[in-house]
């Protein structure tokens, strides 16, 4: 019974604001008198404004609408009307009317040519409103002089001549074009315009248009409009405040003028405007707070309902509407309603962290399903087995999860990157112990790409060498396999030669070559299982902070067993670093990673790129631009400029000659790694170790060295034509 009792009570209650806001809405609040036309145009025109007979308080307001009833013009003082307001309350916005106000001009030098005199407002219920217009004059050296006429006050602003660097009236300030305020209160004036004098700058001609003139200073855009064209215009827009002159007006009201009552039960108040003591008072009426409407008719400001405008004005209670303000009142019910509303929020609330906790299970779930496949389809178990399966390989580096390697870097962020080579891309990345680490991203997951990749990291894990890019562990959760190497500083080979503001001394070359000849020989003979590294290249040769090289990027290296001379597989390498002999039978052998090499050494003996446009078409690829410099006996003039400089010419031919023969075209008659790393060290130990502090600026000059026997060596090999170097080397469009 208490249930239905309730409903039945809300019922009643939605009845009775549904028949109240009907009741609301069956109310007219017209601005206007009643059967009066309200509009012209686009204007509504309030009382005591109207358009037609006995629809205006007096002649002073009567509004006439002019071609085809579109345009409003006030009749009496015969000006258009732009715009109507009502008092917006004694503290807010005056009543006004905007109209075209009548420019005044100088009768000299203006193509108009004539001087317009202040429109009528003497005796009128309208004054001039000073803080929306301003007197603005314009022309050169213009002194423009404004006189009221209800008071003895002169104002007026004066105008330079604007030069050629002088930016034209663009913002008002002097220059051709001033402004000032206007006094309160101002009904009638006289404006002088004149020539004034000015000692420097540019001066202007008796014949100079000058003119000055009143205007809406929201209206009034210097730098968007040619103000000398404003004379063809003749009219401004100009704001006038106004009143009621009627003293007996606010009496029909029941409001007495200049009460001071703030009561909420006093729709409307009216207090009189008089700013000189020669101009007309007249009275202002506005709403009070709490009401809406046309203070100038009886009964014409209205309630304004708090309640229905802001709902929640006095939520959890109830708001109750009173004439002019509100009151908010308890409700016998709120409480119950509070109730119900929180134990709603908590069961609400209650179901939202459930479902949270599922979505989370469900989420952690997937993932650790995504991971496993991801894991299997990169083959982690064939990785696990191999791993398992190698002897002798007491660290085979650390197995790192996807979240791990997220973090350390940001999530894969790009600004991360530090290269990108052929089978993924590098970044940056720092662990959880602070370790700065490099992590490779495969570009792609084929089923090629996941043996690439296999194969990198068992050759890695027998890997353990200085010149070597040491393996720290990998990741098999991610989309991509990620491999973690430790981070070397100083980028790669190819970008210290091709530094030409930091030119690298002969005998850091010279280490440079024996650290990777050392570290190629270990890979070939000395590894477990002999590794060709098959991409020997400038930019596969890393340099730590202390410059010593380091060989990276095993993604497309083989393993052989000790009983095999090669290995047959598709042609994979760079150009201009590729081995032809490979090429042409697509067997690699550790002579054709001992030609890659031999075109480095070449790299760090001239400082050029492998491969350039710049050189004739038969040069393009350096190692064939070097042998054939060999054969023509000039190679002086193709070495780099600190090589020139510092090393002695023995020991530099005993190189050139070095590389000469591991660029052999016929693999066979190349030498061994072990064969050149001796070479290259006693080649080294002629000159001069490089200077502790600086590595790369090391001085040679003057150093005693014995000959290298590497020229012996070479008188043994081949002859080579350039029909035979041609034939063999691949071609430019491979």
């Amino acid at each position: 019974m208490g249930i239905m009792q309730l409903m039945l009570e809300v019922l009643l209650l939605l009845c009775f604001f549904k028949l109240g806001s009907l009741a609301e809405a069956s109310v007219d609040y017209s601005l206007s008198k009643s059967n009066c036309l309200a509009k012209c145009g686009n204007i509504t025109f309030p009382f005591p404004f109207g358009i037609g007979h006995e629809c205006f308080m007096d002649d002073w307001y009567e509004i006439v609408c002019k071609d085809n009833n579109s345009v409003p013009w006030l009749k009496k003082l015969d000006l258009q009307v732009l715009n109507v307001s009502l008092n917006q309350g004694s503290f807010g916005e005056d009543a006004t009317i905007i109209v075209n106000y009548p420019i005044t001009y100088s009768d000299v030098g203006c193509r108009r040519n004539q001087s317009r005199p202040s429109a009528p407002l003497k005796g009128s219920p309208y004054i001039l409103s000073s803080a929306q217009n301003v007197y603005v004059a314009v022309g050169c050296n213009n002194l423009a002089m404004l006189e009221c006429e209800d008071e003895p006050l002169f104002l007026g602003c004066k105008t330079r001549c604007a030069g050629a660097n002088t930016s034209r009236y663009s913002a008002c300030n002097g220059y051709d074009c001033c402004q000032t305020r206007i006094p309160s209160g101002m009904q009638a004036f006289n404006i002088d315009v004149s020539m004034a004098d000015h000692n420097t700058g540019p001066s202007a001609a008796e014949g100079d248009c000058r003119f000055a003139f009143l205007v809406q200073q929201d209206k009034f855009h210097p730098s968007q409009t040619d103000l000398y064209a404003l004379q063809e215009e003749g009219y401004l827009p100009v704001v006038l405040q106004w009143g009621v002159q009627n003293t007996s007006f606010p009496g029909s009201l029941g409001v007495k003028v200049n009460s001071g009552s703030r009561s909420p039960s006093v729709p409307s108040l009216c207090h009189t405007v008089s700013k000189f003591s020669n101009t007309t008072p007249f009275i202002t009426c506005f709403c009070n707070n709490g009401y809406d409407g046309n203070p100038y008719f009886l009964g014409g400001c209205r309630d304004v309902n708090e309640c229905e405008n802001d709902g929640n004005l006095c939520a959890p209670h109830k708001c109750r509407n009173l004439p002019g303000t509100f009151q908010c009142v308890k409700d016998k019910r709120t409480a119950l309603f509070i109730v119900i509303g929180v134990v709603s929020s908590c069961g609400s609330l209650v179901l939202i962290i459930l479902a949270w906790l599922v979505y989370t299970k469900i989420k952690k779930r997937r993932e650790a399903k995504l991971r496993q496949k991801f894991f299997k389809r990169n083959g982690g178990h064939i990785l696990q087995q191999h791993l398992l399966s190698a002897e002798g390989n007491a660290e085979k580096g650390r197995l790192f999860s996807s979240n791990e390697l997220d973090k350390a870097t940001d999530y894969f962020n790009k600004d991360r990157v530090v290269g990108k080579g052929g089978h993924g891309t590098v970044y940056k990345g720092m662990l959880a112990d602070g370790r700065i680490v490099a992590i490779k991203k495969s570009l792609a997951m084929e089923e090629a790409d996941v043996e690439i990749f296999i194969n990198e990291v068992l050759i890695l894990s027998q890997i353990n060498h200085r010149n070597v890019v040491k393996l720290l562990g990998c990741c098999l959760e991610s989309e991509a396999p990620l491999l973690v190497y430790e981070f070397i500083a100083n980028g790669t080979l190819y970008q210290y030669l091709n530094d030409k503001e930091s030119p690298v001394s002969w005998a850091a070359r010279l280490r440079i070559a024996a650290e990777i000849a050392g570290a190629l020989f270990y890979l070939h003979s000395s590894a477990s299982t002999p590794i060709y590294h098959r991409d020997v290249k400038s930019s596969n040769i890393l340099l730590d902070d202390k410059h010593q090289a380091k060989i990276a990027d095993f993604g497309t290296s083989r393993t052989v067993a000790l009983d095999q001379t090669h290995v047959t597989t598709l042609v994979q390498g760079t150009f201009g670093y590729l081995d032809p002999e490979y090429f042409q039978s697509s067997q690699f052998t550790d002579k054709s990673d001992v030609y890659s090499f031999g075109v480095v050494l070449v790299e760090l003996l001239t400082g050029q790129k492998p491969v350039s446009s710049t050189r004739t078409n038969e040069g393009r690829s350096l190692a064939l631009y070097f042998m054939i410099s060999m054969e023509n006996n000039l190679l002086l003039d193709i070495l780099d400029a600190p090589v020139k400089e510092q090393g002695r010419e023995e020991d530099i031919t005993a190189v050139a000659r070095l590389a000469k023969r591991c660029l052999n075209l016929k693999g066979r008659k190349r030498p061994t790694m072990k064969e050149v790393l001796i070479e290259l060290e006693g080649i080294r130990n002629s000159v001069p170790h490089e200077s502790s502090t600086d590595q790369d600026q090391g001085n040679n000059e003057g150093a005693n060295a014995t000959t290298s026997a590497a020229g012996e060596s070479d008188k043994n090999a081949d002859v080579i034509s350039q029909s035979d170097i041609d034939s063999l080397l691949p071609s430019d469009s491979w």
